[in-house]
């Protein structure tokens, strides 16, 4: 299941790593781990923050994909189940279904 891990990063933990150079760094070895599908970086809320997609196969694996941002960066994180394309035309009949019950 592809999860997108949103961490939005303290200010000044961020500045810290920025001004102390071990940003990079540190967000290279989360991403190393983490093994991402796909990451983009921008601003939420008027803070950096990290969108990274990952595929995990059990919910234990949870707690690996956030805490690095917890711990690095005293980020506020979310974390939730997203698709591409292909998944959305495959909950088609799911869909139908629930429309056909509930709607």
């Amino acid at each position: 299941m592809r999860v997108m891990v949103k961490a939005i990063f303290s200010v000044e933990t961020a500045n810290k790593a920025i001004t102390d150079g071990s940003l990079g760094d540190t967000i290279g070895s989360i991403l190393g781990d983490l093994k991402p599908e796909a990451v983009y970086f921008g601003l939420q809320e008027g803070a950096r923050t990290a969108f990274v997609v990952v595929d995990v196969t059990n919910s234990s694996e949870i707690p690996s994909l956030v805490e690095p941002f917890f711990l690095a960066f005293n980020a506020r994180v979310e974390c939730f189940p997203v698709m591409v394309p292909e998944d959305l035309m495959a909950a088609g009949p799911d869909i139908g279904a629930a429309v056909q019950k509930y709607g």
